[in-house]
């Protein structure tokens, strides 16, 4: 029943907060609304009085709450008691993703509704992009994608890097590098479904706990990036002959992947 319901998701710390201070810890506690989230509510969601809707905290847990007034909702379960929990999604995807001129937006939201754990945008020494980033504006994208497709655990967003740093560190196993105009290399829809963990590097026994997927900018790795990523142990993978936008190929990809982790679960 709860997964009919529309979501809004509620930053466990603010949770907390709200039950140290109104006793959010009994039933029928109280969580007041910040004024954009009461604007969705009321204005977007044209909730009134009494109606109900799901509470997540993105970190695997759900509650079922009623609007009391515009800005505050009434939990239906205890804090310490949720209607649902959910353990962290195994394995975690990291999509890294050299940020392209346009899209962005529509790759973070993607990824998330594919289901990615981790998103890093990257600076490449062929990326179009730099100065400020509108992160925020990135991070509540993620947000309302995690609402809307109805996952428990939120994608974390961080900090841009520069690709060369980002291959600086050893790629545990399942780091795959996206690449274009190299000879005879995998494609993802080749190593589908059973030999895809064989083909990467330093696999473990058992299933990988991670898989990483690093999506380049539309000119393309340097030759320095690429040296450094194949120095750390990452994969070189093909997406097929055509030439795509770093948007597209983020999302194709992570398609893939997203379908390979559910068969080797």
């Amino acid at each position: 029943m709860a997964r009919e319901l529309r979501r809004l998701l509620i930053p466990p710390g603010r949770l907390e907060a709200a039950a140290a201070g109104i006793g959010l810890e009994q039933e029928g506690g109280l969580v007041e609304l910040e004024p954009e989230e009461a604007h969705y509510v009321a204005r977007v969601l044209r909730f009134r009085h009494g109606d109900r809707l799901a509470l997540i905290d993105g970190e695997g847990q759900l509650w079922t709450a009623t609007l009391e007034q515009p800005a505050m909702l009434k939990l239906e379960q205890p804090l310490e008691q949720p209607l649902e929990r959910a353990g962290r999604p195994r394995p975690t995807i990291t999509l890294a993703m050299a940020v392209p001129k346009r899209d962005a937006e529509l790759a973070w939201r993607m990824a998330t509704e594919l289901g990615a754990s981790q998103l890093q945008p990257l600076l490449a020494s062929r990326g179009v992009v730099r100065g400020a980033l509108p992160l925020e504006r990135w991070r509540t994208i993620v947000r309302e994608a995690t609402e809307q497709c109805e996952r428990l655990w939120l994608p974390q967003l961080a900090e841009p890097i520069e690709a060369l740093a980002w291959f600086s560190s050893p790629a545990p196993g399942g780091s795959l590098l996206a690449t274009t105009r190299q000879e005879a290399l995998p494609t993802l829809p080749e190593l589908l479904p059973s030999p895809l963990m064989e083909c990467l590097p330093n696999r473990p026994e058992q299933s990988l706990p991670e898989l990483r997927l690093a999506i380049g900018p539309e000119g393309g790795w340097s030759a320095e990036e690429e040296e450094a990523a194949l120095a750390a142990g990452w994969q070189p993978v093909s997406l097929g002959g055509a030439i795509l936008r770093t948007s597209t190929a983020a999302v194709a990809a992570l398609a893939w992947l997203a379908l390979a982790s559910k068969r080797k679960g």
